[in-house]
């Protein structure tokens, strides 16, 4: 009975940690012709991805707008939009496709925003800005030169 238990739990926990190497790490992932990896979602999903990088496009306009007219209340309050607070709207259905290098990237994103938007409000430095958003901006390029979405036919 003893030995019956332990393969039955031995099992479970080869279970749970297949779930847990699928949820966090490796995501709904596959391979594409152009080098980049395919993150496979639904519509819905497809959907929510690109319009928080269309929202991050946005204030990335209106931050280096707010640069350029050393107005860095503009910067503050474009960079905080877009920082840790906007991750929450995220379901875990959709956490559980991605790969875990692009939660790494993004997390890393939304932190560098809000950093961006406290050192605009102490500093006021429009140069330390900008060289600021230089640097978030790198995460973006490695964002879309490893990935692209494709919705899912399953």
């Amino acid at each position: 009975m003893n030995k019956k238990c332990f393969a039955i739990i031995v099992l479970l926990l080869f279970v749970i940690a297949g779930g847990v190497y699928k949820f966090i790490f490796q995501g709904s992932v596959t391979d594409s012709i152009d080098g980049r990896s395919v993150i496979q979602l639904n519509a819905g999903e497809r959907t929510l991805v690109l319009a928080e990088m269309r929202s991050f496009l946005y204030s990335i306009q209106q931050i280096t707008k707010g640069i350029a007219e050393k107005d860095m209340n503009l910067v503050v309050e474009y960079a905080r939009k877009v920082g840790k607070a906007a991750q929450g709207e995220v379901p875990g259905t959709l956490m559980g496709k991605l790969p875990l290098q692009f939660k790494q990237l993004g997390r890393d994103t939304h932190v560098k925003f809000d950093q961006l938007a406290l050192d605009a409000e102490d500093l006021g430095d429009s140069n330390h800005a900008l060289s600021q958003l230089s640097d978030l901006m790198q995460n973006c390029i490695a964002c879309h030169a490893a990935y692209r979405f494709e919705i899912s036919s399953k």
